[in-house]
């Protein structure tokens, strides 16, 4: 099974070489703009409420939120959890919200907290001790209901859900999912290989088998069927890392070898229009290979503004976008995806852009439109809506 603490020693070889290009054509525009902030902490997990509420989780206890839209920052360290590094992170609101620490659980790492007081204050809400527990990504439906996902234990992946807020957690047998492959696992890089989406569907990438898989239930992870994708990991460093979901049936998942974050054998990124039930084959990277460990679509609001300019270029830009968003993403705006080399945007033209030359492991969005991402030594940025 796949274990982060290999992924951030070899991610480390890398994060230095800022200067390779994601596409060769087109030079970010550094339309990014960097939010300073009083840590140095690195950041694997982010969420975003609104306009003004972001929280962000990282390591030695880290846990950072702004409800000013990032003009002002309160910087909280869980007490007794200055070791674990906060890889899985929702908030509710301004004052709610539930971290998750990924490790090994045999060592103490695999814990989930709770605030309701904007940080201040953290209750230890569950811990796991049994050996081969790693906990790799959180997600909630509702206020209520929600759902972790860790790396395989005795040949099957081990859930936790709740139906109180993350206040409870227990786990769902494991017999209601299908086995792991020898060697697989999920990726703790961004809190994504794990998504929910409506009142009840979920899905879960792997890596690190033979082939990539991606794990989906419409019962709020009760029960459990797997997909193969026509990626075939040769080593543990390769697989899935991400996914998203537009509607029930439309998303995508994107990921490669992060030991070879510019030469990561095609395809990387796959899309779906059933549901998660088969998946082809999406758009390439350029340069080709491009190693990606975070996607998510943008928000409603914001894809229209793109369409509307596009259209404005003219019919044939038009045409060229519609056919571009509905062959990525059924219609939606745009998808940002987050590459080692930088952030990378693909436009309504259906070409993907380099819009930051900045290392970040996660991004995520506002309702509005609003643009955050999240990386390593206290990196954080935003993007305005264009």
């Amino acid at each position: 099974m796949i274990r982060m603490r290999n992924f951030i020693a070899i991610l480390a070889a890398f994060l230095a070489v800022a200067s390779v290009s994601i596409c060769a054509a087109q030079q970010p525009n550094d339309a990014w703009e960097q939010v300073a902030v009083p840590t140095t902490a690195s950041f694997r997990s982010l969420s975003v409420v609104s306009e003004k509420i972001v929280w962000t989780g990282g390591t030695e206890g880290t846990v950072l939120r702004t409800i000013d839209g990032g003009a002002t920052w309160q910087v909280h360290t869980v007490r007794g959890a200055e070791k674990l590094d906060f890889r899985g992170l929702h908030a509710f609101d301004a004052n709610s919200a539930v971290i998750m620490s990924s490790g090994n659980a045999e060592d103490g790492q695999a814990r989930i907290y709770r605030t309701s007081d904007g940080g201040e204050s953290w209750q230890l809400a569950y811990e796991q001790k049994t050996r081969g527990v790693f906990f790799d990504a959180i997600a909630f439906w509702d206020r209520a209901h929600g759902i972790v996902v860790s790396d395989p234990v005795d040949g099957r992946f081990a859930l936790f859900s709740t139906d109180d807020g993350g206040t409870s957690w227990s786990q769902i047998p494991a017999a209601n999912l299908p086995p792991a492959l020898p060697n697989e696992g999920a990726f703790a890089a961004s809190n994504s290989c794990l998504t929910v989406e409506g009142e009840s569907n979920a899905w879960f990438v792997t890596g690190g088998a033979g082939v990539a898989r991606v794990f989906r239930s419409s019962d709020r992870g009760r029960t459990w069927k797997v997909a193969d994708t026509a990626m075939h990991p040769a080593n543990a460093s390769t697989g899935l890392f991400s996914v998203a979901f537009r509607d029930a049936q439309n998303g995508v998942a994107v990921g490669g070898d992060y030991a070879h974050p510019s030469d990561s054998p095609g395809p990387v990124i796959f899309l779906t229009r059933d549901g998660g039930i088969t998946w082809s084959a999406g758009p390439a990277t350029d340069p080709p290979g491009l190693f990606l460990s975070s996607v998510v679509y943008a928000p409603v609001a914001r894809s229209a503004a793109k369409a509307n300019r596009a259209s404005e270029a003219g019919a044939e830009a038009k045409r060229r976008g519609e056919h571009a968003n509905e062959i990525v993403a059924a219609g939606s705006g745009g998808i940002v995806a987050q590459s080692a080399r930088g952030i990378v945007t693909q436009s309504a033209n259906g070409k993907w852009m380099r819009t930051s030359s900045a290392n970040v492991n996660v991004v995520a969005f506002a309702p509005s439109g609003t643009a955050w991402a999240a990386g390593p030594k206290g990196t954080l940025l935003r993007l305005a809506p264009q």
